[in-house]
């Protein structure tokens, strides 16, 4: 029977793991049971991978035993049910089964720890050096993006009383709360270098403590005049605060190197006392005397020069800045963006560059509502954009981006278009900036600098950015297919007839049928790119299942962009619970795997959403759904996107492709059948 199957590929598993009393735990994903082991001194890899139906074994944080979709739940079931607890439960002391008798029971040990550091290391090394800093500039700055929103309202409140008490409308007995309001915003940003510097720390695998002494160094505590230290190269007294936040980035930065070093050279029994000391002398001397006089020039001359830009470019820079700012986010090059904003802050009391970069949102809601009244037939389309469009006009673009416009390709340009004509509006005002930096649309009103007046030409700016992006999407942007009449599920509704958006559904109608249905002799699938980045060869993949093919053969890309489409023509057989990886069979009878990165199971779907459920049938480059690639980062795992074709034995010809930059949607290969 097939539950006797199951339960000897589970019983054989124990026999070389020591038995359950050797097991912790145990979950499993789409692919594998993952064990946590006690004691990995009872634990025979060779054995284990001759068991009948183990397609192979990993040994990371976990041990990994790869079994293939659709039969590993059905193992892990059984597992977990020979001990009598739940998947993820912690197995009771002694645990035994008549099959592990011989095992000695009763055993104390410890779990493994979490190999986060690892994970992290292993993801990084797959990223550019560019790419892999954008990212810590991220992780840095997005723990601190309450506490901008909330300091920041707070100061916007406190600058428009002020003006109320300086106009006469209210009178001196608001005072203390105004200067009250300030004292709360000051206890940001006055010691702002500071939070960064602790931030910066954790994120480079240095000691916070002594990030956080590097940068309140720049502000030079203790040197009061008529003390003063030199400007080495002005030769004039050097300024507290020079640097500002590039200087702490880069100080801090270079601290991890050096803390790291007298960490390895110096001997364990001193270490506590000399490495602290060497560190913050060496880097005492090195961010007074030369981070902060270059890094003070870097920041004065981007502020400058950004500046410059504003006030000789006018409409012309708002209108430029404003409509490439999307290819940004899409890049993860807008990350870099924070600090210079902070740096405007410190110098100018606002950022002109926030509100003309927020109209590229405001570009996106004016589409939205365009493909809204254009598509109203379009039940799918005109959903999404309802679920979208509330979030986005206060400020929130990724749904709108990633789940609307980019998808259908031609809304996303006419978008940028938008943000273009509303960053053109901002900068032929001129003089509008935002006194902090986190949220954009209209939650960013009440921080915007200089009371009523520049408010409202923020608001102009909003308005012509949502013209803008309507008119351009209305004439120009809306693709035919998606004016289509389209019930929920994306299915093209022809009079009281629903057919499938690109061919008719297949005839099965179960899903029991669907799967034991055999390939179609001779027939040909076309697989697509299931995001956008960079396509390599499994063999690349940093995941032994993978890249010795023990689940079959298939692609991987490493993603650029959020959005996840079907890799092609067939129907959704399954999405797992942890929603890192779904299943379908093709039309033509291919059953597929898509894994959504590399012990992304770990991470209980966070990451993850879809706009399909099981049983959808969808088209090759169909919207599945959105993957958070900064959730994936911050986690420490690698956001690989791995494709597999998993009945191998109904191929005849599976097809080559060259590694390389891929766009969503775009032809990756052939593969035909026997």
């Amino acid at each position: 029977m097939a539950e006797d199957k199951y339960k000897a590929i589970g019983d054989g598993i124990y026999d070389h793991v020591g038995g359950p009393q050797n097991v912790a735990k145990l979950i499993h994903c789409m692919t594998r049971v993952r064990m946590t082991i006690k004691d990995d001194d009872h634990v025979d890899v060779e054995g284990l991978k001759k068991v009948p139906g183990v397609l192979g074994v990993a040994q990371e944080d976990t041990l990994q035993v790869i079994l293939g979709p659709g039969v590993v739940n059905k193992v892990a079931q059984e597992m977990v049910d020979e001990v009598g607890v739940n998947l993820g439960e912690p197995f009771p002391a002694g645990a035994t089964t008549a099959a592990a008798s011989d095992y000695q029971s009763g055993k104390s040990a410890v779990e493994q720890k979490a190999a986060e550091v690892h994970a992290a290391h292993k993801a990084a090394q797959k990223q550019t050096w560019w790419r892999a800093a954008l990212k810590h500039i991220s992780s840095i700055f997005i723990p601190l993006i309450p506490a901008f929103v909330g300091a920041g309202l707070i100061s916007g409140i406190a600058g428009v009383l002020g003006n109320l008490q300086t106009a006469g409308v209210i009178g001196a007995g608001w005072g203390t709360a105004i200067l009250t309001m300030k004292v709360i915003n000051a206890g940001l940003f006055t010691y702002l270098n500071i939070y960064v510097g602790i931030n910066a720390a954790t994120e480079f695998r240095a000691t916070p403590g002594l990030g956080g002494i590097i940068a309140g160094l720049i502000y030079l505590p203790g040197v009061v005049a008529p003390l003063s230290l030199p400007n080495i190269f002005t030769g004039k007294d050097l300024v507290a605060g020079s640097g500002g936040i590039i200087g702490v980035l880069f100080a801090v930065w270079v601290m991890s190197y050096v803390e790291k070093w007298f960490h390895k050279h110096i001997p364990d029994s001193v270490d506590i006392i000399f490495s602290p000391f060497f560190t913050l002398l060496i880097m005492g001397v090195f961010t007074i005397f030369l981070v902060m006089p270059a890094a003070g020039w870097v920041s004065a001359s981007l502020v400058g020069a950004i500046n410059w830009v504003l006030n000789v470019g006018g409409a012309f820079s708002g209108f430029v800045l404003g409509l490439v700012f999307l290819p940004m986010v899409m890049l993860g090059l807008h990350q870099i963006l924070t600090p210079i904003h902070l740096e405007m802050i410190d110098k100018l009391g606002m950022t002109p560059l926030l509100p003309i970069l927020a109209m590229a949102g405001a570009g996106q809601v004016g589409a939205a509502i365009a493909l809204w009244i254009r598509c109203r037939k379009n039940k799918q389309l005109t959903n999404m954009i309802k679920g979208a469009l509330p979030v986005g006009i206060l400020g929130v673009g990724e749904p709108l981006i990633y789940g609307v416009s980019l998808p259908l390709g031609r809304p996303f340009l006419t978008a940028c278009v938008g943000g273009g004509v509303g960053g053109a509006v901002i900068g032929a005002i001129g003089g509008i900036g935002a006194t902090s930096i986190g949220p954009s649309g209209v939650a960013l009103i009440p921080l915007i600098h200089g009371g009523f007046g520049h408010a409202l030409g923020y608001i102009f700016g909003l308005l012509a950015a949502y013209a803008g992006g309507f008119v351009a999407t209305y004439f120009f942007g809306v693709p035919k297919d998606a004016m289509l009449a389209k019930d929920e599920l994306g299915n093209v509704i022809d009079g009281t007839a629903t057919v499938a958006a690109e061919e008719a559904a297949p005839a099965a109608t179960s899903l029991d049928d669907i799967m034991t249905a055999a390939p179609t002799a001779g027939a040909t699938t076309a697989f697509v790119a299931t995001v956008s980045g960079t396509l390599e060869q499994l063999s690349a993949v940093k995941d032994d299942a993978f890249s010795q093919k023990m689940l079959g053969d298939g692609y991987a890309i490493e993603p650029s962009l959020e959005a996840i489409v079907a890799p092609a023509t067939g129907t959704i057989i399954s999405i797992s619970e942890t929603k890192h990886a779904f299943t379908l069979k093709t039309d033509a009878g291919l059953e597929v795997l898509v894994h959504l990165g590399i012990d992304t199971v770990e991470l209980g779907g966070k990451p993850f959403s879809y706009d399909v459920a099981t049983g959808a049938h969808v088209t090759a480059g169909q919207q599945m759904g959105l993957m958070d690639l900064d959730q994936i980062a911050v986690a420490g795992k690698a956001p690989t996107v791995i494709t597999v074709v998993t009945n191998m034995d109904a191929v005849a010809d599976f097809g080559t492709f060259a590694d390389g930059p891929v766009e969503l949607g775009a032809d990756v290969l052939k593969v035909t059948n026997k």
